[in-house]
């Protein structure tokens, strides 16, 4: 082989190998961005049903605080039968 023609040879495999490389890499980058994004959407689904819960646990007690603030502020209930409906847990709402 003539050595004028090593180096172009060189070359062009240093090129072939350059382009096999990235092609490979540039597929290994899309799944990777894929399950990202992927990740991302089921961890923003959990963070919603999350604060789905807690929104309606604040609601519960807020609810309860306000009967035990009319309970502390009427003074013509009668205070135990209102404290055995607090120890009841109320009925699911009903779904639509």
């Amino acid at each position: 082989m003539d050595h004028d023609m090593i180096a172009p040879l060189f070359l062009l495999g240093l090129a072939v190998f350059a382009v096999v490389v990235l092609g490979i890499g540039s597929e290994m980058f899309k799944r990777w961005l894929q399950h990202k994004e992927v990740m991302g959407a089921a961890l923003n689904a959990q963070t919603a049903e999350k604060a789905a819960q807690y929104a309606a646990q604040t609601e519960r007690l807020e609810a309860r605080v306000r009967v035990l603030e009319r309970i502390a502020t009427d003074s013509g209930s009668d205070l135990s039968r209102e404290i055995e409906q607090l120890r009841t847990p109320p009925a699911p709402p009903a779904l639509n």
